[in-house]
């Protein structure tokens, strides 16, 4: 067992000393200086283990720190477009507030002028105020 995982080791970092440099149980077995069918059939576990950690496994490549630039750069004019989304929705919104205010002040003297003709209508007569004769 040492030998596998010293082997799936030397495999993931790319560095081999008995087999090609290629991730699969084919060459695990070559640097483990073991038969195939010693992974698939008795030490599956670690065959497992080893098909997941190349499944895992994140190469770094020149390629990445290449586009590290370009990535950027869309980064920024992605950042952009959203800061003049965001503005021009701010903008709108400020809009939308302001003409609310302006409906709700007229509502607020429609609403007050209503309460007045309504009190004015329904005046009921204050009979208090009438002296009984004695």
């Amino acid at each position: 067992m040492r030998a596998i995982t010293d082997a799936m080791v030397r495999l993931l970092i790319g560095a081999p000393l008995h087999s090609d440099d290629k991730l699969t149980v084919v060459s695990l077995a070559a640097e483990a200086k073991l038969r195939r069918n010693k992974l698939t059939h008795k030490h599956t576990g670690l065959k497992d283990l080893f098909y997941a950690l190349v499944k895992a496994r994140t190469p770094v490549s020149d390629e990445l720190h290449d586009s590290a630039p370009a990535r950027a750069a869309k980064q920024q004019q992605d950042l952009a477009r959203v800061r003049d989304d965001l503005r021009g929705q701010a903008q709108l919104l400020a809009r939308i507030v302001h003409v609310l205010e302006i409906e709700n002040g007229k509502l607020k003297e429609i609403n007050e002028a209503l309460e007045q003709q309504v009190a004015a209508q329904s005046a009921v007569p204050d009979l208090t105020r009438r002296r009984r004769r004695p």
